[in-house]
């Protein structure tokens, strides 16, 4: 039994105003083609399919178009939902996408069966079960109650995801006992999950779920599955050092600084008898992207290595390496111009600075997408949060700044503190989660 696992698509994503289109369907025609070679039975998609709720039509028709695609190669697609993704979007199509060997589960609901779901291997007996839990919405585990603090809040809800894999694991026990006398080899379980795990390296990229009431949900939670596909984090890793618990990791970099690490999905196999093989496989990047960091004229010798507009005798920066400012390998020949992020340091504050920038890339086959200021300790204060422009920082960020104005000494001043930034990431939350809608 042969199982792809990816995650966070992110379908329809603008980054500093630029499409994705070609990435994705770039990905996307890369991803058909492994599976094809690879003889893959199933395919999971571990949530956030797409950026919004209210993904644009190409992103749709891109996501329709696989699967019709994938149908050809006699492959299971399973698709759950995430939190970037609206329930009623995804819920739309699912029965006309079951015709194609397709199972969308948008959300958790009351019938369990909906989330156990029969994998067929390649002669069309059961090869496994998969237990299909999308992004868990604490509306849908739990119910609110008066007077609960915020420690009793995350107590309750991780209870409740725990409580709820463990209900959905029993029923894949069930079935696959069903399946004992009938299938001659053993029937592996895969578990999924949308969530944070505690102990995970994220990006810039992942907007934080359940804000405010659950800082992450403990490795030990989860059911003693044969594998675990997860979601939500964009970097690829193992959970708590444990081989078969694993973030696939998005496709392509959401974020500059998840360039450090190579994107993959991650491919399973089991054997008659169980034995389970796990193997990473690299995804190419399809758009060149770097990070350049220094001073001035630091930067001005970086950017001397790629090429002039319309040069296309080298390729522009698609390693991981030029995330610390390294040239880009000579004679492979891309014409697509590459997306940069720079960190320039800076003693003090340059008003001409973009100017500069702009001075020092002209004439290069690069796009400034992202320039950002790093000064020293000596430089920082309100006058650097007069200069720095709303472009360069996040929400977040912003907020953080604010309160930096304000004196908090003393206990009763740290409660309000924390009362404030829970407050205000509850706020930002519901924002997000109407605009999901």
């Amino acid at each position: 039994m042969n199982i792809l696992h990816t995650s966070d698509w992110h379908l329809g994503q603008n980054f500093f105003t630029k499409s994705r289109k070609d990435e994705h369907q770039a990905f996307l025609n890369w991803l058909l083609n492994v599976i094809q070679a690879r003889e893959i039975d199933a395919v999971i998609v571990a949530g956030d399919i797409f950026d919004t709720g209210t993904p644009p039509s190409y992103a749709r028709q891109m996501y329709n178009q696989f699967v019709v695609e994938l149908s050809k190669l006699t492959c299971t697609l399973v698709v759950l939902g995430g939190n970037h993704d609206s329930v009623s979007t995804l819920n739309e199509s699912k029965q006309l996408l079951a015709c194609l060997n397709t199972h969308v589960i948008a959300n958790t609901s009351g019938d369990i069966d909906q989330q156990v779901i029969e994998l067929n291997d390649e002669t069309g007996q059961v090869g496994a079960i998969l237990c299909a839990i999308p992004f868990i919405r604490p509306r849908d585990v739990l119910q609110s109650r008066s007077g609960e603090s915020s420690e009793d809040k995350k107590l309750a809800l991780s209870d409740a995801i725990k409580a709820h894999y463990a209900t959905i694991y029993q029923h894949a026990l069930t079935r696959r006992e069903k399946h004992k006398n009938s299938v001659n080899k053993h029937i592996p379980i895969i578990a999924t999950g949308h969530l944070t795990a505690l102990g995970v390296s994220q990006s810039e990229s992942v907007r934080e779920i359940y804000i405010g009431t659950l800082d992450g949900f403990a490795a030990d939670g989860f059911p003693p599955a044969d594998y675990i596909a997860l979601g939500h984090i964009h970097r690829p890793q193992k959970v708590a050092k444990s081989e078969h618990i694993r973030y696939s990791g998005s496709p392509i970099p959401l974020s500059f600084d998840e360039l450090k690490s190579q994107k993959q999905v991650v491919l399973v196999e089991f054997d008659k008898h169980g034995q389970r093989s796990i193997t990473p496989l690299d995804i190419p990047l399809f758009q060149p992207m770097a990070m350049l960091k220094g001073d001035l004229d630091n930067i001005k010798a970086q950017l001397a290595h790629y090429p002039a507009a319309g040069d296309d005798t080298s390729d522009t920066a698609s390693t991981a390496d030029d995330v610390f400012g390294q040239a880009p390998s000579e004679g492979q020949g891309d014409e697509k111009p590459t997306w940069l992020c720079i960190h320039v340091d800076v003693q003090d504050y340059l008003s001409d600075l973009q100017q500069s920038i702009q001075t020092l890339t002209e004439g290069r086959n690069v796009e400034v997408l992202q320039l950002r200021r790093t000064r020293t300790r000596a430089s920082q204060g309100l006058n650097q949060i007069n200069n720095e422009t709303l472009a360069e920082l996040t929400p977040f960020e912003v907020f953080e700044k604010r309160l930096e104005l304000e004196n908090f000494e003393g206990q009763e001043a740290q409660q309000r503190l924390t009362h404030i930034r829970q407050t205000f990431s509850q706020i930002v939350e519901e924002v997000r989660h109407k605009e999901a809608k």
